[in-house]
């Protein structure tokens, strides 16, 4: 799943690392979700986009999800 994690991450000058402190998760995660390895969890999708103040649709690409239904 496409994400806006590493545009936002870099319009506020912040370190994989200290997403993952602010959101409860390691490094290795957001890492993942930024590389679509890895699908973040509803509840950490969620702590993401509260974190940047925004939406989750605002985050996270649902298109392909979309398209299934």
């Amino acid at each position: 799943m496409r994400t806006r994690i590493r545009e936002l991450r870099r319009e506020r000058k912040m370190s994989q690392a200290e997403l993952a402190e602010a959101v409860g998760t390691t490094r290795q995660t957001i890492t993942s979700i930024e590389v679509e390895k890895y699908t973040a969890s509803l509840p950490l999708a969620y702590k993401i986009a509260r974190y940047f103040g925004l939406a989750i649709e605002d985050v996270f690409d649902f298109s392909e999800i979309d398209e299934e239904l």
